[in-house]
C-alpha cells in the first residue's frame, strides 16, 4: 500500500471539522482557508460573502486529483444535512444522465436503467485482464465472455442485464464484506486493488481519526462498525464528465458528530464502483460554523473531492487529466451555487 504523502490534502478539510473541537485554535475557518488551502484575502472574502469558490490543490501526485471548495450560506447545517440525504436533486445537476437510490434491503430492479453505452457493450466482447476500456475484474471479464452470445441480435440486452446483476451482486458483496469485497481491478496492466486504493486515500488525513474517530472507522472498517449517529444509503449514478458516460455505485454516508456543545457535522461520498476514470473516489464535505461572527445565522460549506485516476500520464493522459480537473472545479461551484439557492430558499 502506498504510504501517506506530505501535505496530503483530505487531511486539510479534517484539520477543519477539529476546529469544533480544539477551542484554543485561531478563529476558524479562516485559518483552514489561509493556512492550508492558501486562499488570498479576495478570496476569502468572496466566500465570506456567499460566493461559490473552487480550486484545484496539488497532492503532488499526477493519478491524484483534489478540488477544494467553499461556499456561505444563511441556513442550518440540519437543513443541508436534510439536503444532502434526499439525491433527486442531484439528477438536476449537469452533466447528470441517470440516477436511482437502492431499496433497502437492495433489489435487482433498483437497477433498471443501469444500461452500458454502445462503444462499451463492443469493448466488452473482446476484455482481457490487462486490456479493457471498462474498469471490470478479471473474473467479471471472462463471466462476459462466457455468459453472452455476442452474435445474437439482444447481446446488447444480454449485455446490460449481466452489468446489472453484477452491480447487484457487488452492492450485497459489500454490505457484507466492507472495503475486501470491492475487488481487484484488472483492465490496466497494474491490477488495482479498490479497497487498498480507498485506504491509501483516506489514510492521507491523519486529522481524522484523531478528530473524528468514529466516523474514520465507520469509513475504513464497514459493516464491523455501528454508529447511531451515522445514516447511510446506497445509490448508483450515470454521470457525463466531459469525457464518457461514466456508471458509478455510491455509499453516502451523513454523521451528525456526537460532542455536546458544539457538534461536528459531515458527509461523506464514498465510491465503490465506477465503469471508468476513478479507481476510487472520496466526496468529503464538512458544515463550520464561523468562529469570528458565532452569532450570525448560518455556516460555511467547505468540500474536498479526492480521487485516484487511471490514465492520467503521459501526453494522451496529460490531456484526459486536464478536462477532468477544469470540468470536476467548474462543476463544484455549480453545485455549491445551487444548493446555496436551495438551502437559502427553503429557509426563507
Amino acid at each position: 500500500m502506498r504510504t501517506p504523502r506530505r501535505g496530503a490534502p483530505i487531511a486539510l478539510l479534517l484539520l477543519l471539522a477539529s476546529a469544533a473541537i480544539c477551542g484554543d485554535r485561531p478563529a476558524e475557518p479562516y485559518r483552514f482557508f489561509r493556512q492550508y488551502v492558501g486562499l488570498t484575502d479576495d478570496q476569502i472574502e468572496a466566500i465570506k460573502g456567499g460566493q461559490a469558490f473552487a480550486k484545484i490543490i496539488d497532492s503532488g501526485a499526477s493519478n491524484e486529483v483534489f478540488v477544494f471548495g467553499a461556499v456561505y450560506v444563511q441556513a442550518t447545517p440540519e437543513s443541508y444535512l436534510r439536503f444532502a440525504g434526499d439525491i433527486s436533486h442531484l439528477g438536476r445537476l449537469p452533466g447528470y444522465l441517470a440516477i436511482r437510490k437502492f431499496s433497502d434491503p437492495p433489489r435487482l430492479s433498483d437497477l433498471d436503467g443501469f444500461t452500458l453505452e454502445p462503444d462499451d457493450v463492443k469493448a466488452l466482447e473482446n476484455c482481457r485482464p490487462g486490456k479493457c476500456e471498462v474498469q471490470l475484474p478479471a473474473d467479471s471479464m471472462e463471466e462476459f465472455q462466457r455468459s453472452l452470445n455476442w452474435s445474437a441480435p439482444d447481446a446488447t440486452e444480454q449485455a446490460n442485464r449481466l452489468a446489472q446483476k453484477m452491480a447487484f451482486q457487488a452492492v450485497l458483496g459489500y454490505m457484507r464484506g466492507g472495503n475486501a469485497a470491492l475487488g481487484v481491478y484488472r483492465d490496466k496492466n497494474h491490477p488495482t486493488e479498490v479497497g487498498d486504493t480507498f485506504k491509501s486515500l483516506l489514510s492521507q488525513s491523519h486529522a481524522l481519526p484523531a478528530y473524528l474517530p468514529e466516523f474514520d472507522r465507520y469509513l475504513l472498517d464497514y459493516p464491523n462498525v455501528q454508529l447511531q449517529n451515522v445514516q447511510t444509503q446506497f445509490y448508483w449514478e450515470k454521470v457525463n464528465f466531459g469525457l464518457k458516460p461514466t456508471l458509478r455505485i455510491v455509499q453516502a454516508v451523513i454523521y451528525r458528530g456526537s460532542q455536546p456543545t458544539e457538534p461536528v457535522y459531515a458527509v461523506a461520498v464514498k465510491q465503490l464502483y465506477s465503469s471508468h476514470y476513478f479507481e476510487t473516489a472520496l466526496d468529503l464535505t464538512v458544515c463550520a460554523t464561523d468562529q469570528e461572527r458565532p452569532s450570525q445565522r448560518g455556516f460555511y460549506l467547505i468540500t474536498l473531492k479526492g480521487s485516484e485516476q487511471a490514465g492520467l500520464t503521459g501526453l494522451k493522459g496529460s490531456i484526459v487529466r486536464k478536462v477532468a480537473v477544469d470540468r470536476t472545479r467548474s462543476s463544484l461551484e455549480r453545485a455549491l451555487a445551487t444548493v446555496k439557492q436551495n438551502l437559502e430558499a427553503s429557509a426563507e
